[in-house]
């Protein structure tokens, strides 16, 4: 075999095992719509994203100090979460090598399978955790892993058993671009609470007061916690309600309005500067107030999961709790695009708010026509998204711009 054959034969090889596999990867990425059962789309996509998340795992092993969170790391067993990863790499590797085995979507089961591999030979489930320094800079990365598990099998699971829009698939059009919010809102959340935080105690320590932040902590935990939510959900109120009346605001706000498709990763799409000005608008008044730690965890809790909740694909019959709560019902009607819809709804946890204020939606139909910007103004992706405020045109690409959108 002469040179020119070798070389031949080793584009051949490279090609089919390396540059095969990681385009048809990309591929797969790029699209979107319904994955039809019995073809292996959904088990080799369930393994590419487990052994994708198992490598992730295995990194957050070897350097916890860089790539976990503080709070989240001293509450962890490291035993049971040895215990998942192991799961996990032996779902994913079992998956993938048994669709390798009955040639289903081969090059895209390579990927999954390579992955789980070199998860494995970093050390698996095994790889030691020593002591190390607890004030370094981090990144979010176990709370991206662990909010993205938690999510999808929640809230994927509660949108397929109570669905609004029954045909609507999970890996909607622009999934790609909420899912790249969703990861990079998670990754910065160390210097997102830092800046809040520096911030914070900057602006608004002067109005701490001791004395009535001990009286505000004897208040008996269920009160107090439904005053800490309707205290954050005012702040939430005429913050939101800024963003919208403000042109300049609006221009950040319109790019967490621009989803066309509510579903649980739809509120994720949300500019960085938003993220935090909205923390330190909200958290500000709970600081001054001094609500109990307790009562702060609770509530954290409560605004994760409604943050999730009212942006996903369900209806259930809430009865005249919808008057009370918000509801995915409730807060679909913000995102609309049809004129009753624009600039009202504005409340992230207690429907009454708008009530009292004048700015619920009042309108004939029980659900909206369409959602995103009036005008579709706003370009795809990540990156055009984070610029859009600083140079995009709020001009209508389609029809006429109506009020502030």
């Amino acid at each position: 075999m002469n040179d020119f054959s070798k070389r031949e034969l080793a584009r051949k090889v490279i090609d089919r095992t390396i540059k095969a596999p990681i385009e048809e990867t990309n591929e797969l990425l790029h699209r979107d719509g319904e994955l039809k059962p019995g073809l292996g789309k959904i088990s080799s996509v369930l393994a590419l994203s487990l052994g994708f998340l198992c490598l992730l795992g295995v990194l957050a092993f070897h350097f916890p100090q860089y790539l976990t969170t503080p709070d989240l790391r001293h509450r962890y067993d490291v035993g049971v979460l040895r215990q998942l990863l192991l799961v996990a790499l032996l779902l994913a590797g079992g998956m993938s090598l048994g669709n390798l085995i009955l040639g289903r979507m081969r090059n895209l089961n390579v990927i999954a399978f390579g992955l789980v591999m070199a998860a494995t030979a970093l050390g698996g489930s095994r790889v030691p955790v020593g002591n190390f320094p607890d004030s370094t800079p981090y990144i979010g990365l176990d709370w991206f892993i662990l909010d993205l598990l938690g999510s999808t099998l929640m809230f994927v699971v509660i949108e397929k058993l109570f669905p609004l829009y029954k045909g609507q698939a999970v890996f909607r059009k622009e999934w790609q671009t909420d899912l790249k919010h969703f990861a990079v809102n998670h990754f910065i959340v160390g210097l997102a609470l830092l800046v809040v935080n520096f911030l914070l105690h900057h602006m608004f320590g002067w109005l701490v007061r001791s004395d009535f932040q001990q009286f505000v902590q004897h208040i008996y935990f269920v009160p107090q916690l439904l005053l800490c939510v309707l205290v954050a959900d005012m702040a939430q109120y005429w913050t939101h309600r800024a963003y919208h009346e403000v042109p300049f605001l609006w221009r950040f706000h319109s790019v967490h309005h621009s989803v066309k498709t509510m579903d649980w990763l739809a509120g994720s799409r949300q500019h960085m500067l938003e993220l935090i000005a909205t923390r330190v608008c909200v958290l500000a008044p709970l600081y001054i107030l001094g609500f109990s730690e307790a009562v702060m965890n609770a509530y954290i809790i409560v605004v994760g999961f409604q943050a999730v909740f009212n942006h996903a694909n369900v209806h259930l019959p809430w009865g005249p709790l919808k008057y009370v709560l918000v509801t995915p019902n409730f807060h679909h009607w913000h995102h609309a695009s049809d004129d009753e819809a624009i600039d009202k709804n504005y409340a992230a946890h207690y429907a009454f708010i708008d009530y009292l204020f004048g700015t619920a939606v009042k309108s004939k139909n029980k659900f909206p026509e369409k959602y995103g910007v009036v005008g579709d103004y706003m370009p795809d992706g990540f990156i055009r998204q984070q610029l859009f405020p600083f140079r995009g045109s709020t001009k209508p690409t389609t029809e006429p711009l109506s009020d502030q959108h």
